[in-house]
């Protein structure tokens, strides 16, 4: 009888199973590395091409800024356009006579002319109060009479968009009987005062206002006498313009 061959445990014809396993994983980093290559050698030009062809797909302009309906105009998307939010200066002019009628007729009934100065200027519409009517000497708590005074000023100027600054002035003596220690104390706590008043009764919002104390530093006539030194003791309510603002 023949015998019969003995296996020799190489598990059958063909490699082993541990080297399919091995060929896949060199064929993956072959792959990467070939991926990696193809980005480090990108042609740019044909970047450039399919970055704007996505940017006109999707109807955005590169740096921020969107198409307009006007091929010759274009409106940043990250800043409101002037033309919307920057009135015209002859629109403004209008709108600026128009709070100052309103004013000057809030306080026309209390014929408090020689208390109080309203004016258009380059920077606003400037209400100038007087110490006398807002203040007994080296206060800065409001009197009754002001209180009026200011309400109605208040109730012209709340519906407005404009900024307001509130700014004490004083004379160039030195206070008396005041608790302030100087002029900039005195100027600043009564510009606060007024402000606190119109944002609280009144209702100005408080992101709309702000106060500033300036003593003696700026004068609308010279201190050489009593009655020039009274001028100058003064609160100005400045409505200042949108046009000032936008720059």
């Amino acid at each position: 009888m023949a015998r019969k061959k003995k296996s020799s445990g190489g598990g059958g014809p063909g490699a082993p199973l541990w080297m399919a396993t091995y060929g896949d994983m060199v064929t993956l980093v072959l792959c990467f590395f070939v991926l990696l290559y193809s980005f480090s050698t990108i042609d740019a030009t044909k970047f450039k091409s399919m970055a704007e062809s996505m940017s006109n797909a999707f109807n955005v302009v590169t740096g921020g800024a969107a198409p307009s309906t006007d091929s010759n105009e274009v409106i940043r998307i990250d800043e409101p356009s002037q033309r919307e939010t920057v009135p015209s200066d002859s629109s403004q002019t209008e709108n600026s006579n128009k709070i100052l009628a309103l004013v000057q007729e809030a306080i026309k009934a209390d014929n408090l002319g020689d208390e109080i100065h309203v004016e258009l200027n380059e920077r606003g519409i400037q209400v100038s109060i007087s110490e006398q009517l807002l203040f007994q000497e080296g206060s800065a708590k409001l009197q009754p009479t002001a209180q009026r005074v200011l309400y109605k000023i208040g109730n012209v100027l709340t519906p407005l968009p404009n900024e307001i600054a509130v700014e004490g002035h004083t004379d160039s003596g030195v206070p008396e009987n005041s608790i302030y220690g100087d002029n900039w104390g005195l100027s600043s706590a009564r510009a606060a005062s007024v402000t606190s008043y119109l944002n609280e009764p009144v209702g100005v919002p408080a992101s709309r206002l702000r106060a500033v104390g300036y003593a003696a530093s700026a004068p609308i006539v010279p201190n050489r006498s009593e009655r020039e030194m009274r001028l100058n003791r003064r609160v100005d309510i400045m409505v200042l313009s949108l046009h000032n603002l936008q720059h």
